[in-house]
């Protein structure tokens, strides 16, 4: 009796032991810290794939950047599949995917109402699917909010923009729509930026308040936050492309199900979150600075959006169509 019990303790074990070898971990990579709206969506996604996949698979999350402060690097990971899922803004993302670079064109959306009416749109979702040709998966998009510029100094028009020095992510038109608005902009990593404002090599950035106060403590050497709101990033949570396909039908439906699930989920962290950035950056000593009138800031970007919209053509018809009508 006692010989086969042993027998069948071993065999429970054999098979615990397989189990657990036979599940599959897959690396997630996040530039934010725990808790950030994206993060924790990150950790939601996990558990569902968990859930959906019966624990065949496990997804690591590697917040704060630790895996790299900078996304394109990240991107280049997930590329090579040195990382298999990762969460980004679309505007680094563009530099691997031109078709993105739509979201970096000024004041494309009307509010956020605008922009989700878009994202959820078929034509929204073709846009993920498009990431193929990349190397790519489009998982889902999440909220970034609208950015804003802040700096060192005091800003309360455009004009104060005028011959100073700017960081924003290593993408074209972002450079471009800095530099249309009369300062100069100088393509930096987001981990390199506190540092950078704090020894003077640059004067400002542009970001949503939450990066600004709670992920990068950036208020601390740029306290003058003006709310110009001249973009709406989405973000986007993708997958390298090979390791998808190794995945089966299941399993990728599996995969869709639970990033779907995550959506409704982070936008609601995101709003709550929002609002808790901006009442402790002000807390703290922020000067927050409203924009009643943007006009100014939209007839400084006229002429780009002129020259660059027309590579954009069919994206920005789409996005026409789902603007709220008043």
């Amino acid at each position: 009796m006692n010989l086969k019990r042993s027998v069948i303790v071993a065999l429970v074990l054999t098979a615990f032991v397989f189990s657990v070898s036979a599940q599959k971990v897959l690396k997630l990579a996040e530039i934010h810290p725990q808790g950030y709206p994206t993060e924790l969506a990150d950790e939601e996604f996990a558990k569902l794939v968990a859930k959906y996949t019966n624990g065949q698979f496990k997804v690591d999350i590697f917040p704060g950047g630790s895996i790299s402060g900078d996304e394109k690097v990240v991107i280049e990971q997930v590329k090579i599949n040195a990382v298999s899922i990762a969460r980004v803004s679309s505007g680094a993302l563009g530099s691997f995917n031109a078709q993105l670079n739509v979201f970096s064109l000024p004041y494309l959306f009307d509010s956020s109402d605008h922009m989700w009416n878009f994202l959820l749109s078929p034509y929204g979702q073709k846009m993920l699917a498009d990431l193929a040709p990349s190397g790519f998966v489009g998982l889902c998009w999440y909220d970034g909010g609208s950015r804003s510029f802040y700096a060192n100094y005091p800003l309360n028009t455009i004009a104060d923009l005028k011959g100073k020095k700017f960081r924003v992510m290593p993408n074209n038109l972002l450079v471009k729509m800095v530099e249309a608005m009369g300062a100069s902009a100088v393509p930096m990593a987001a981990g390199q930026v506190f540092s950078a404002i704090q020894t003077g090599v640059i004067d400002g950035a542009e970001n949503n308040a939450p990066s600004y106060v709670m992920s990068f403590n950036h208020y601390q050497v740029a306290k003058y936050y003006m709310l110009d709101e001249h973009l709406r990033l989405p973000e986007v949570l993708f997958m390298n492309k090979g390791a998808w396909d190794k995945l089966s039908k299941d399993d990728q439906a599996a995969f869709r199900k639970a990033a779907s699930e995550t959506v409704a989920f982070q936008r609601k962290a995101w709003n709550d979150y929002d609002v808790k950035a901006m009442a402790a950056g002000k807390a703290g000593g922020s000067i927050v600075v409203e924009v009643k009138d943007k006009t100014p800031f939209k007839n400084a970007v006229k002429d780009l959006v002129a020259t660059e919209g027309p590579a954009f053509a069919e994206t920005l018809k789409a996005i026409d169509a789902a603007r709220i009508k008043k």
